[in-house]
């Protein structure tokens, strides 16, 4: 049997898989999605997933992977020595994502109980697949599962970058839950920023000229960027609240605070926002007489950095399996969410397809909540997760695919940064 032949043999060896650990894998979204947990808090959702793993068999798990609520699964498939005449076999490490946070008071409204399930399931299936077939790879395989908290808030996959956790990966995948179908869809820069003003405080009424009033800071620098949206480009966003505006109308503030998001298609282009919202921030306390401190989140979120190799095999692998992907230009050019995948792709090859799970609802609402829990959704989830698995095995059975895929990895960071 010629190597197409063989692949199409290993696909079928990912659907049988999967579909025989149904049962398991909704049982461990149901069991996320029941107790949501906010960021860096998820305590009962990994020990779920290290519990998974551990169970599943000849997974090699390290439990607090990073951070305390991170873990590592691995899992390799041997290595046996070359047979006299054949060269060396390659060892090609197969990256899964997980997360499994959730937000504040709805719950699993962005659907990461369906990530962590599609994460676990892609990587169930790829290992099947490979242990069907250890002698027609022309690669030894590794399959490791991260599971990456704090999505929502903070950023986990940037802080395990930091630990070295995508050090070794070949390439990574992961799938996020939506309306439609789509092998991409663009995700865009995004850094926090708090500004706090310190004035002082005085009786509003009695004596107000001994007192510096912070909440007219806050609002000159909310006035401000609202001024500065005139001026910026079409696809650059500024979008924030007045978190504390005082205490009593009879006090003269002495405290406010603001918090803001800033986001542009590049990371690149991020540094000059935030260049343009730095001097709102400063000229407001300036004309107020505050003082101002302005503080922005650890981590900042970068772009995804495109990989179409990785893009077309998974396109190629949905539609086999009857996803029909979105072509609504309307979709396509009003997508401007933000991720810490975007700075995972900059270090490892990497696709975040998007995927329908049988609801219109909007993610972030409670709507949406109810339909990342609903058993309708399981059919789309191991869908996607079959998807992936048999995108890794294309590049696994095809070594010069990963090769095209490393290729226009390193062209497209060196396009980036030279943009920068």
């Amino acid at each position: 049997m010629d190597r197409d032949g063989q692949l199409a043999g290993l696909k079928q060896a990912v659907s049988r898989s999967l579909d025989a650990s149904s049962g398991k894998l909704h049982a461990l979204s149901r069991d996320i999605w029941s107790r949501p947990e906010l960021a860096y808090e998820e305590t009962e959702a990994h020990e779920r997933l290290v519990d998974f793993f551990r169970q599943d068999g000849d997974w090699r798990v390290d439990s607090h992977f990073g951070l305390d609520t991170a873990f590592r699964a691995c899992w390799r498939s041997g290595g046996a020595a070359a047979k006299e005449g054949e060269e060396e076999k390659k060892w090609v490490n197969v990256g899964f994502l997980c997360e499994y946070d959730a937000l504040p008071g709805i719950g699993h409204a962005c659907g990461h109980n369906l990530i962590a399930e599609v994460g676990a399931a892609a990587a169930l299936g790829l290992r099947a697949a490979v242990e069907e077939a250890l002698q027609q790879l022309p690669v030894h395989v590794e399959v490791t599962v991260l599971g990456t908290p704090a999505e929502e808030d903070g950023g986990g996959k940037i802080d395990l970058m930091k630990e070295g956790a995508f050090e070794g990966m070949d390439v990574v995948f992961m799938a996020h839950p939506l309306q439609v179908d789509a092998p991409y869809l663009p995700v865009i820069a995004e850094h926090d920023v708090s500004i706090k003003y310190h004035g002082k405080a005085s009786h509003a009424s009695a004596y107000p000229w001994e007192g510096v009033n912070a909440l007219d800071a806050a609002v000159l620098c909310y006035n401000n960027l609202s001024v500065l949206r005139q001026q910026m480009k079409p696809d650059w966003r500024v979008h924030g609240i007045i978190k504390h505006g005082g205490m009593k109308p009879n006090i003269i503030p002495a405290y406010t605070e603001l918090e803001y998001y800033l986001r542009t298609p590049s990371r690149a282009e991020l540094v000059l926002l935030k260049e343009k919202a730095q001097r709102c921030f400063r000229s407001a306390a300036e004309a107020s007489g505050c003082k101002v401190e302005v503080e922005y989140a650890k981590n900042a979120f970068d772009n995804i950095l495109r990989n179409k190799t990785l893009e077309d095999l998974y396109a190629a692998n949905g539609k086999a399996l009857g996803m029909e992907f979105t072509t609504d230009e309307e979709v396509l050019r009003n997508a401007s969410g933000s991720t810490d995948f975007g700075n995972v792709t900059f270090v490892v090859p990497g696709i975040h397809p998007y995927f329908h799970i049988g609801s219109k609802a909007l993610n972030h609402t409670e709507e949406y909540t109810e339909a990342s829990g609903d058993d309708k959704a399981q059919f789309f989830t191991l869908r996607t997760a079959k998807a992936l698995a048999m995108t890794a095995l294309d590049v696994l059975m095809h070594p010069e695919l990963l090769q095209e895929v490393k290729r226009e990895f390193s062209e497209a960071r060196l396009k980036e940064e030279g943009s920068g």
